[in-house]
């Protein structure tokens, strides 16, 4: 699975893409949010509140409740602003 972070979130996990190997028990976007936040404290502190970071999955904006597979990007990224 290849994970994708974007500005601050980039800053606080200190990568901008990794790729790795989830279990079976990571169904969810928010299963695939609670085994990175185990792997540092830089996952943990960047994904601590997600009402502060939007997700997509293979470049579809999702829910937190989102179905992942093994061959999916996942993104995570602040909410972006106009003005």
């Amino acid at each position: 699975m290849k994970i994708r972070y974007f500005a601050w979130l980039r800053e606080h996990i200190g990568t901008s893409s990794e790729d790795i190997a989830v279990d079976q028990t990571c169904r969810t976007v928010s299963d695939l949010v609670v085994f990175l936040s185990a792997r540092s404290s830089g996952h943990q502190s960047a994904l601590s509140d997600m009402t502060l970071v939007r997700v997509a999955v293979n470049h579809v904006y999702v829910d937190i409740d989102h179905p992942i597979t093994a061959g999916d990007e996942i993104a995570f990224f602040p909410p972006v602003t106009g003005g």
